[in-house]
């Protein structure tokens, strides 16, 4: 007997803050939509994502199915359900859908390349990364060198912002250089789409044609991408790529779409953990050939990441509904990026504005086109802060010494949650405190003003001497 799943549908009644398109309006009406608590302020988005009240029912719906007939369900409808969201996803980032499997996030999708591939033995081979990259990625490079013992090391390059695309591009063009003239070889290069912190674009697409063109493998981390930014694996092509869609995408945790060309297929012999889908080199243990389910014709890359084994694989069926939430609903995926982007760079230079300090952008703007943007705020460490404040005409900047700036900096996040019933990620960077705040469809100026009341509020109590008391 099938089992039949019932289509998200949007959200009906009243035909209050629904624009001329018929689309719901973006802005605070639409947090109702959403299962935040009536006081909180969810200005941070880019770290744990949210999804609408239609998609948590959704997802219930699907987990009910899984306990009516267990088996049945898993064995017979899971992996169709699952082709659909691969199919949807493929399309929203262009990429065939042979090429796209679902892991549980980002950060397991670049372990999964790392471990996967093989370094010579010769110790030659060479990661180039970023001080800028999400810590996790950093660690899985650090224990890659580590488990493989010598094989292969890591570079790393300093990015002082604010910095125009060209002049990141021409940092990675030399220390490509520089490997090679000590007789190495650039392996690999991971690098982000948008970066999270500081939250702003990398530009990842340009880098994906240099690693290209010099020979170097492109691993693309863009835990904040899809849904925030446009993205056109067809046009870029990188050899790995892996997005979460549980950010941006209105998706619930954790689900992140992988993407591996057909050409570098076989560099990925293993899921992790690695399953039954692992064909191993030695083939003769007895008794382990139990064959697979027929795959309906898939190749064995979609297939190995369909069954790692059992879990909830609800968010990886949400995909597909939150994809038609945001195209029935909220009209698609060029109308949300556009409001994102929007509002990001108008919030962010109100909350700059009206803290009297600044935000990071280049020349040409570019690094703020996405949904999230940081603003330096009023508090410098240590004699360098000092230097650096005098530098951009401040004439009395409020410093905390090295030993205090990291109980400032709990204490200020602690008070957001505790006092004001938000979040902002806040960061110490270039020798002063910064924050990032994150766009979203259900915000608008608003929020950004009172973000910048309640940012302005906690600096002059940090310059107080607050959290001395804590």
């Amino acid at each position: 007997m099938a089992i039949p799943v019932k289509p998200v549908r949007g959200t009906e009644g009243s035909s209050e803050g629904v624009s001329k398109g018929g689309f719901k309006q973006f802005g605070q009406r639409l947090k109702e939509e959403f299962p935040f608590d009536p006081e909180w302020r969810n200005l941070n988005h880019g770290s744990f994502g949210s999804y609408p009240l239609v998609i948590r029912d959704k997802r219930r719906q699907y987990e009910d199915l899984t306990e009516l007939q267990p088996d049945t369900f898993i064995r017979r409808r899971l992996h169709q359900l699952i082709d659909e969201s691969r199919e949807a996803v493929a399309k929203i980032i262009n990429a065939p859908p042979e090429t796209v499997v679902f892991v549980g996030n980002a950060t397991e999708g670049v372990n999964t390349v790392l471990r996967n591939l093989v370094w010579n033995k010769d110790g030659k081979d060479v990661i180039i990364g970023f001080n800028t990259m999400y810590d996790a990625c950093a660690r899985a490079e650090d224990f890659v060198v580590d488990y493989f013992d010598g094989r292969v090391a890591v570079r790393e390059i300093s990015l002082n912002y604010p910095l125009e695309d060209e002049e990141i591009i021409s940092l990675f063009r030399d220390e490509v250089k520089k490997v090679e003239a000590e007789g190495k070889r650039a392996r690999a290069a991971l690098f982000d789409v948008v970066s999270s912190n500081p939250g702003l674009v990398f530009p990842w697409e340009t880098m994906v044609a240099v690693c290209r063109e010099l020979g170097v493998q492109s691993i693309v981390d863009g835990a904040q991408g899809i849904g925030m930014v446009h993205i056109d694996i067809e046009a870029t092509n990188p050899d790995f790529f892996v997005s979460n869609c549980h950010k941006w995408l209105h998706v619930p945790r954790g689900c992140a779409v992988f993407h591996v060309p057909v050409r570098n297929q076989h560099l990925i012999p293993t899921t992790l953990a690695t399953s039954r889908g692992y064909i191993p080199r030695n083939t003769s243990r007895e008794g382990r050939t139990q064959p697979m389910p027929d795959g309906g014709g898939k190749n064995h890359f979609v297939r190995n990441f369909e069954w790692v084994g059992t879990r909830d694989d609800s968010p990886y069926l949400c995909v597909k509904d939150s994809i038609a939430w945001r195209r029935d609903v909220l009209g698609g995926e060029n109308r949300i990026i556009s409001y994102l982007w929007d509002l990001n760079k108008r919030g962010t230079k109100h909350v700059a504005d009206a803290l009297g300090t600044r935000y990071l952008e280049n020349k040409k703007g570019t690094l703020t086109n996405c949904g999230m943007g940081n603003v330096a705020l009023p508090l410098w460490v240590g004699d360098k802060g000092r230097e650096r404040a005098k530098e951009e005409g401040v004439d009395d900047p409020v410093v905390l010494t090295p030993e205090e700036a990291p109980k400032a900096f709990n204490w200020f996040q602690a008070r957001l949650m505790d006092e004001y019933k938000t979040f902002m990620a806040v960061w110490i960077r270039w020798d002063r405190f910064w924050v990032r705040i994150s766009a979203q469809v259900y915000l608008d100026i608003q929020d950004y003003e009172w973000a910048a009341n309640v940012l302005k509020e906690l600096s002059e109590r940090v310059a107080r001497g607050e959290f001395r008391g804590t």
